[in-house]
């Protein structure tokens, strides 16, 4: 297809669809009303729709009243028999796919429902929608002249009983539209390679000669491959492998560890990220303005919102409001109802609100994700935010880390331990040790609070890891790329202590 032609029809796209975004920012809260009524009246035929009487729903307190808040363990037993092919449980369509995923690096995994409208009209339109609102805010962009570099999952599809499962890169790319994979590369082939390590050559080898205008993966996967890009061609930025290049398309993990690192090899001020939020659950939302760190909700994909204050979360009576009653600066966990039968799921992750018009969110942490053993609640966010700041100060960069509590024997005060694996170490680490610390202190009061006179916790202890020590273990544990995170907080310490043996060992 004619580059121009391409260009013509996107611009078309983008002024129809803006349209429709300009709806439900300017009324968001009858936008979601009207959704969620959508979607209790299309299930109310199925089991689930006839267990809560959704016939009989017609505001949004009773809704609250009769669905249950509910996570995976809820679900199981339904999506198992969803998945030996029995249809109507919780949505009334068909469910083909399911998104086989652990969330973290534990062993048990969950498959989530893809439905064909969450498919089309969540995860597909959201991928749309992110080019138009790049393309609306970069004009003169030349995105469509050359192909996107998509790194997705390295497992491929498994067929079981009429029924389809693997990672939900996998049946994106298998059901993807011709015009996208005509401007993607790698080839369909080698995307769904299921030997990661394999894999990245093959894409090396495939991608190095292509016009590359853009990038999309996650960030420490796509890290691993771009410093293979580069070792491969013997060039030290990948503006000399691909001069067109000209944006990063991000999500899955916080971005902030890795920023210093992309600007080393991608030298050039004018290059865009973008953050997007997604999940196997759904696409949440996008970036929708050049160098912002703040994502838009989107509204109209078919997921109704709610949320559950932090401070309740876990009681017996926790604090859940609609979109509606959010408050800026206040950590929430988020519960969705969606169009692949999800009713009020709690997916795991925290958001706070930047703004409340339009609703802007950042990604906080994970639920399960942090270290409150001493009251301290420290977030992922408080982490990243601390080692940004003192990776700059000292000159440091890192790749991964991983942090545990130390918990109180007899007299002694408990303590957070760090396992750091630094690409550029710094010169004093009990200097970095310090810094972080006194960072730690002035982003979390609840933490400085605990830390004043070494009143319940200690300094922080930092060790540092050997090169390729969590790919080690990312690899012992079959989970090398995709989706597969390594596990940034724990109130437990069988993470780290998995790691400090291989630290040793190797």
């Amino acid at each position: 297809m004619p580059i121009p032609l391409v260009n013509s029809l996107a611009s078309w796209f983008l002024k129809k669809r803006f349209h429709q975004i300009e709806l439900f920012l300017k009324y968001p809260h009858e936008v979601q009303n009207e959704l969620l009524f959508h979607l209790i009246d299309r299930a109310k035929d199925t089991q689930i729709g006839r267990k809560y009487d959704f016939a009989s729903i017609n505001n949004y307190q009773t809704f609250t009243e009769r669905i249950p808040i509910s996570c995976y363990e809820d679900y199981q037993s339904l999506i198992e028999k969803s998945r030996a092919g029995e249809h109507n449980i919780f949505w009334p369509t068909p469910i083909k796919w399911f998104a086989k995923s652990s969330g973290t690096t534990s062993a048990k995994s969950k498959f989530i429902p893809v439905s064909q409208e969450s498919l089309e009209n969540c995860h597909y339109a959201a991928s749309k929608d992110l080019l138009c609102m790049y393309l609306n805010n970069n004009p003169n962009s030349q995105l469509f002249t050359g192909k996107n570099l998509r790194l997705g999952g390295s497992k491929k599809l498994y067929k079981e009983k009429g029924t389809v499962f693997g990672d939900l890169s996998a049946i994106l790319i298998d059901n993807m539209p011709f015009w996208a994979e005509y401007s993607s590369t790698p080839s369909n082939k080698v995307s769904l390679m299921s030997d990661w390590e394999y894999k990245m050559q093959a894409i090396v080898d495939e991608t190095v000669n292509e016009n590359v205008t853009s990038l999309a993966g996650v960030p420490s996967w796509m890290l691993v491959l771009l410093n293979n890009v580069l070792e491969t061609t013997k060039q030290t930025s990948l503006l000399d492998v691909w001069p067109n290049l000209e944006v990063y398309f991000h999500g899955g993990v916080s971005f902030l560890p890795y920023l210093d690192q992309y600007k080393n090899i991608l030298p050039n001020k004018n290059f865009k990220y973008y953050e997007i939020y997604n999940a196997s659950e759904g696409f949440f939302a996008i970036q929708d303005r050049n160098h912002s760190s703040e994502l838009l909700l989107m509204l109209d994909y078919g997921i109704f919102y709610e949320f559950i204050d932090m401070i309740t979360y876990g009681t017996v009576n926790p604090k859940v409001i609609p979109l509606a009653e959010a408050k800026l600066n206040t950590n929430y966990a988020v519960l969705i109802t969606t169009n692949a039968g999800l009713w009020r799921y709690k997916i795991g992750d925290t958001v706070r609100f930047t703004s409340l018009n339009p609703y802007r969110i950042k990604v906080s942490g994970r639920t399960k994700h942090h270290i409150n053993v001493f009251g301290e609640e420290l977030i992922i966010e408080n982490a990243e935010d601390a080692l940004k700041k003192v990776c700059r100060k000292t000159k440091a960069e890192i790749v991964e880390y991983t942090a545990a509590p130390i918990f109180m024997k007899g007299k002694e005060k408990g303590a957070h331990e760090w396992l750091i694996e630094f690409k550029t170490p710094p010169k004093d680490i009990h200097y970095f040790s310090e810094l972080f610390d006194n960072a730690l202190k002035s982003l979390n009061s609840d933490y400085e609070a605990k830390r004043y006179n070494n009143l319940t916790l200690n300094k922080p202890t930092i060790n540092i890891a050997r090169p390729q020590l969590f790919y080690n273990w990312l690899k012992q544990n079959n989970k090398l790329g995709g989706q597969h995170k390594v596990p940034r907080l724990s109130n437990t310490r069988n993470y780290m202590e998995e790691l400090k043996t291989l630290n040793k060992s190797l």
